[in-house]
């Protein structure tokens, strides 16, 4: 299961990505108890979120989506131009643990050496400030997530796979069914306490592979507040990308 943007909460049950035809995008159908209609929403990464209401079935949401692919395509279009990677230069404001910290370029010229909340990156092969930064911030994440999940685990009694960081455009971390974890590199940009509750809820799914009350029971009981944190990902969460 993963830990989408922005956060899908309780009572959702997300099912598997239906396989997308060869010219758009994936597809991922979310039946919503709650809901009275089929909703389309595309998400940061292209991926249509199809909600399927109570009473709703899959082959009806496949038509639904069909009928409206102008629609989706156009939207996909809209929400890529929207969300592409704003540029980092001198003077720009990057989070690091929560807290803005300034770019500085020390050496402008090629290759470009940069400096971040105390942090310094050499550009390589013509890289842009920030495509360095984020390299930077993927190897931070890999010396200081994955130790960080594997003591919570281990504080919990839980026992993980393998542990990957990757660059996800539209989830925070997500957990395999054979304990395999992915994570965000993201997440060292964020405040240690949202940091700790997106690595909770990947744990939780070691027990519980669903987004069902269950889970929702057992995310709340490790992590008390976990409602801000939710919160916290929906508004300041976008700011990262």
């Amino acid at each position: 299961m993963q830990l989408d943007l922005p956060f899908v909460g309780p009572p959702e049950a997300e099912a598997a990505a239906s396989p997308p035809p060869p010219e758009s995008g994936p597809v991922v159908f979310v039946r919503v108890r709650r809901a009275r209609r089929y909703i389309l929403r595309v998400r940061p990464d292209g991926t249509l979120r199809v909600t399927v209401p109570r009473g709703g079935s899959r082959r009806e949401a496949q038509a639904f989506v069909e009928q409206h692919r102008t629609w989706v395509e156009r939207e996909r279009r809209r929400v890529q131009d929207q969300h592409a990677p704003a540029e980092w230069r001198h003077g720009s404001d990057v989070l690091l643990d929560g807290v803005p910290v300034r770019v500085q370029v020390r050496r402008p010229v090629s290759p470009l050496l940069i400096q971040y909340g105390g942090r310094l990156v050499t550009a390589r092969g013509g890289e842009s400030v920030r495509a360095a930064i984020e390299r930077d911030l993927r190897e931070l994440a890999t010396l200081t997530l994955v130790p960080r999940l594997r003591a919570l685990a281990a504080s919990h009694g839980l026992t993980v796979g393998r542990v990957s960081i990757r660059d996800q455009r539209s989830r925070w971390g997500s957990c395999a069914g054979n304990g395999n974890i992915a994570l965000n590199f993201r997440l060292v940009q964020m405040p240690p306490s949202i940091r700790d509750y997106v690595l909770l809820h990947e744990l939780m799914h070691l027990r519980q592979q669903n987004h069902s009350r269950r889970f929702w029971r057992l995310v709340e009981a490790a992590c008390p507040s976990f409602r801000e944190a939710e919160r916290w990902l929906r508004t300041a969460g976008r700011a990262l990308f």
